[in-house]
């Protein structure tokens, strides 16, 4: 143990180009990632909303054309029953 420690820093070598561009590029994925996610967790009240309004207009445009629909099926059924009493 006669030897002197060596506690010197180790030599790192400069990163590259490359290596600080790979870097930077995961790290804004990585915040890309974590906003989406908190995109789908915590939805917009605006958009909510939105959706919401629009689901029961269209239920009620789809019950005005059910009913409409179903007159002339009536009427045909009540045609083809006269047709048959004669």
């Amino acid at each position: 143990m006669s030897e002197e420690l060596d506690l010197s820093p180790p030599e790192v070598p400069e990163p590259t180009l490359l290596e600080s561009i790979l870097r930077y590029g995961l790290f804004l994925g990585a915040i890309f990632q974590l906003i989406c996610i908190l995109a789908v967790i915590m939805p917009s009240s605006k958009s909510h909303d939105q959706e919401e309004t629009e689901s029961t207009e269209s239920k009620t445009g789809e019950q005005m054309k059910k009913a409409k629909g179903a007159a002339p099926q009536i009427r045909q059924k009540q045609k083809k029953e006269s047709k048959k009493k004669r």
